[in-house]
């Protein structure tokens, strides 16, 4: 093959001799005092000719060129030539052969498909960090060549080692991919490895992070018993991602356990815990709901800084949606929030969840939102069949973009034996000294009826007895005497129209009275007390019971 014909087709040669004809300097304009002038007749007169890039030996150039270079023609990409850097790279190649037979390292990195579209379109095409069976990596690119009359097209191969680009973006890359599996790790660490499991309420959670190309982020959930057969739970979402909003989280999820522990309302841990969002950081949104669920009410009574709303769906299968209240992000401070309810009754289900599974860029959230209410409506199973139902009919996979939480509980609707377990039974406590005894009646008979131990029996009316007389002496009117079993505890509550809530303290040996909280504490496997929602306060113990026998 005539080479030399070939050399004025390489990439540049007419851009740059299109550009020296532009700039040459036409006889006529010689010897009329401007400097191209001047300047061609001092190199012409003083300086020795240099040579133009055209008439310089090209295979010498390209010989000396670093960068691998080949040249094919033909629609079998016949090898024409190779640089001395392809040689020292891949060794020799025969000139003439199929560059399938003669170029094999093309074929093995799929570039001869490539040569078949630069021949047939004439444009450049460019492959990046392709690594070589050596272990090099190369980023290629395919040069149309022109044809002559009497030869085919060909294609100039023009190869640059990136090895050191390469393996620096590898090291890159492996370094996010062990910040996020840091972060990711600490996300699961902080998240509760076991929900706690309510007598009255079936709880399923799901977190899943985003796809490895985003960051873990701060999304979190928590469910805490607060005793008295209530139930606190928790979902919440801190912005950003990284180790940094996995921190954030976890400092929230454990303030949120300590006001828990406080039995406040939901809107008062809201308000707590948004003074201390500012004091970890202020410039960090972070959005959260938090719900009691008392089973005697029946209801859920929630708070939400800037959350997305709870979804409930009843025992008829109508999806209620808790909008209000709703204030700010937490950390915004300034802002007095309240506290709002939803049904809860036997049979419903409810949901709370984060952004990621309804928030898309390509529709309103709202949208997401009715979406998430209709899957909700045609879920049924245990909690977490609905949960794996809403995130799959949410369309989350394992490349999602955000990352997603899911907290579905159930408050069943019990029949037959287990209806059984789950009894409740109210006394109003009305008069005065004599409602003592009338209490202790009441207690004796229900827990009787109930068959309990006489053991567990004697101590249900003695925790009723103290918890009534310290209300009849420190409480005012109304007053309520509760009892509640579950298939795991008993429980008694008294409630009085008094907000001062009792302390257990040391009685000395000549006082009458400050024993009653002692009593209850040291026999009951737990005690509290908590204000009302109105006013006025209940005081409450819980003793477990028996294992039952299969």
């Amino acid at each position: 093959m005539n080479f030399t014909r070939w050399s004025a087709r390489l990439p540049g040669t007419q851009r740059r001799a299109a550009a020296r004809a532009e700039h040459t300097v036409s006889p006529d304009r010689r010897g009329d005092g401007s400097v191209p002038a001047a300047r061609s007749e001092q190199l012409t007169d003083d300086m020795p000719r240099v040579p133009a890039v055209d008439e310089l030996p090209v295979r010498d150039v390209l010989d000396r060129v670093p960068a691998l270079v080949a040249l094919v023609h033909g629609p079998d990409h016949r090898v024409a030539y190779v640089n001395d850097a392809y040689t020292a790279a891949f060794g020799v190649r025969p000139v003439g052969e199929p560059a399938r037979e003669a170029l094999p390292e093309l074929d093995e990195l799929g570039l001869l498909p490539l040569l078949d579209q630069v021949l047939r379109s004439s444009k450049s095409r460019t492959v990046k960090s392709r690594k070589t069976p050596g272990g090099r990596s190369y980023t290629f690119t395919c040069t149309p060549v022109d044809a002559s009359d009497d030869k085919d097209g060909g294609v100039l191969v023009f190869a640059v080692d990136v090895t050191d680009h390469a393996e620096a973006a590898e090291r890159l890359r492996a370094s996010e991919r062990g910040q996020r599996e840091t972060a990711v790790t600490l996300q699961r660490s902080l998240l509760p490895q076991e929900l706690e499991e309510p007598d009255d309420l079936r709880i399923a959670a799901t977190y899943q992070p985003g796809g490895t190309e985003a960051a873990v982020g701060g999304d979190w959930y928590d469910v805490i018993t607060l005793g008295g057969g209530r139930t606190a739970l928790v979902i919440g979402d801190v912005m950003g991602r990284g180790v940094r909003a996995a921190a954030v989280m976890g400092q929230l999820r454990t303030a949120v356990r300590a006001y828990a522990r406080l039995d406040l309302p939901p809107h008062e841990v809201l308000q707590l815990l948004d003074g201390l969002a500012a004091e970890i950081d202020a410039n960090q949104i972070a959005t959260c709901v938090y719900a009691v669920h008392d089973p005697n009410e029946g209801r859920l009574v929630y708070a939400s800084a800037g959350h997305l709303p709870i979804l409930v769906r009843d025992d008829s299968g109508i999806v209620l949606r808790a909008d209000e209240p709703t204030g700010p992000p937490l950390g915004t401070g300034g802002w007095m929030h309240a506290s709002g309810s939803v049904p809860l009754g036997p049979g419903s289900t409810a949901v709370l969840y984060t952004d990621g599974l309804v928030e898309r860029r390509d529709q309103d959230l709202d949208e997401g939102i009715a979406a998430l209410s209709r899957a909700l409506a045609g879920a049924t199973g245990t909690p977490q069949v609905v949960c794996d139902r809403l995130v799959r009919s949410a369309g989350v996979t394992a490349d999602h973009d955000d990352d997603v939480a899911v907290l579905v509980l159930q408050h069943p609707a019990r029949t037959g034996h287990d209806s059984d377990l789950f009894r409740n039974a109210a006394l109003e406590l009305l008069g005065g000294v004599e409602a003592a005894p009338r209490a202790r009646a009441f207690a004796s008979g229900v827990l009787t009826s109930w068959r309990f131990p006489t053991e567990l029996h004697d101590l249900g009316v003695l925790a009723a007895s103290e918890l009534v007389a310290n209300s009849l002496q420190h409480g005012t009117p109304p007053m309520r005497l509760r009892l509640r079993r579950t298939d795991r505890r008993l429980i008694v509550e008294v409630t009085d129209g008094d907000d001062h809530l009792p302390r257990r303290r040391r009685a000395e040996p000549a006082d009458e009275a400050g024993r009653g909280i002692a009593i209850v504490a040291t026999i009951a496997s737990s005690w509290g007390s908590r204000r009302t929602p109105g006013g006025g306060k209940a005081v409450w113990c819980e003793f477990a019971l028996p294992r039952r026998t299969a």
